[in-house]
């Protein structure tokens, strides 16, 4: 069975809440916290905001990953207070944010390795070059539905002309999923740009923006192929198996030392988007920066699977929030008394 990571429901945060716990904060913190975003840096800010609820019982604390795209909407909308996010926010979002007067801080927070993936069933693949990547998943596959039918787009792009005569089963993240835009800018955007093509994936495969979805997805066909977030594979390794991938230097496999060291080609930063404002009449919003940035909160990145920062990354990190972060609370700036629409967890 599929063993999906830690995820802290708007339920389990409210049952925290209502119990209560122990911690340095107890009672002195209250007010919400509303997060929304990319499904991969949801588990991060989930157990974090586990621990933070912990020690905060008067917080209540939501958060779902519709994926970056539909945080950022969010976002921007003056919906949520942070945008978890796997990529850096776009021009039309940043423009978006301007229109509505949304001002925010970028925050790093950890390091992904995009992971290629397919079932641990499939022995004929051992691993995929760029060029593979592209002639299986890029704008010219549509419509490849074995993997043999990629084999002579590859040798014209660098790949392998030795693809299996077997079914093509992909399940991968979606366009509205950051995890979808990385992976694109980092394996298909330079070889489609040569070709004249936009940089895209094909359309016609199986798409969701949650990772644990598309895990599910790669376990259930002997010979599937797609992609997720790190942290998703590594709990799930008896359920997929993650390839290799050579972006020119070889084949290299994910893993913490190979994503930390930048020798894994599919390496990508995760950030999360505090809205200035949000913090600025919250006690809660700041005080959760302020725990996701401390030292237990860095924990919860390598605790969920995800690589940390280095200490000189951290540091730039702590750099910015104290740059942006607002002096304290404004006293007038009653949240409760502000009508605005909330979306809860779905689940995504």
């Amino acid at each position: 069975m599929l063993r999906p990571l830690r995820v802290l429901s708007f339920l389990g945060v409210l049952a925290a809440t209502a119990c209560g716990g122990g911690g340095a904060g107890d009672g002195e913190i209250s007010g919400e916290v509303v997060v929304s975003g990319s499904s991969t840096v949801e588990p991060i800010t989930a157990l974090n905001g586990e621990k933070f609820v912990e020690e905060n019982p008067g917080v209540a604390f939501r958060v779902d990953g519709p994926g970056t795209g539909d945080g950022f909407q969010l976002f921007c909308d003056g919906e949520t207070d942070i945008s978890d996010a796997s990529r850096p926010i776009k021009d039309q979002e940043i423009q978006k944010c301007a229109d509505n007067d949304v001002e925010y801080v970028e925050l790093k927070v950890g390091i992904d390795g995009l992971s290629v993936i397919t079932s641990p069933e499939n022995d004929a693949v051992e691993c995929l070059a760029f060029g593979d990547l592209y002639a299986l998943l890029g704008p010219e596959s549509e419509g490849f539905d074995r993997w043999s039918d990629g084999n002579e787009l590859a040798t014209e792009v660098g790949g392998n002309d030795d693809f299996p005569d077997a079914p093509l089963v992909i399940t991968a993240p979606g366009e509205e999923s950051g995890t979808y835009d990385s992976f694109v800018e980092l394996a298909l955007e330079d070889i489609a740009e040569e070709r004249g093509q936009d940089p895209l994936a094909r359309k016609d495969y199986e798409s969701s923006p949650n990772d644990n979805v598309v895990v599910e997805g790669i376990a259930g066909n002997d010979t599937s192929l797609g992609w997720a977030g790190y942290a998703f594979v590594v709990e799930n390794l008896d359920q997929v198996k993650p390839l290799p991938v050579d972006g020119g230097d070889g084949c290299v496999e994910p893993s913490a030392e190979t994503i930390a060291g930048g020798t894994y080609p599919l390496a990508r930063p995760l950030f999360i988007y505090v809205n200035t404002a949000a913090a600025a009449e919250s006690e809660a919003v700041a005080a959760f920066v302020d725990f996701y940035l401390s030292e237990e909160g860095r924990a919860s990145v390598s605790e969920v699977g995800y690589v940390e920062l280095t200490d000189a990354e951290w540091d730039a990190t702590a750099s910015a929030w104290a740059a942006g972060r607002p002096a304290g609370p404004d006293p007038g700036g009653d949240r409760a008394a502000r009508a605005r629409p909330r979306r809860g967890t779905d689940g995504g």
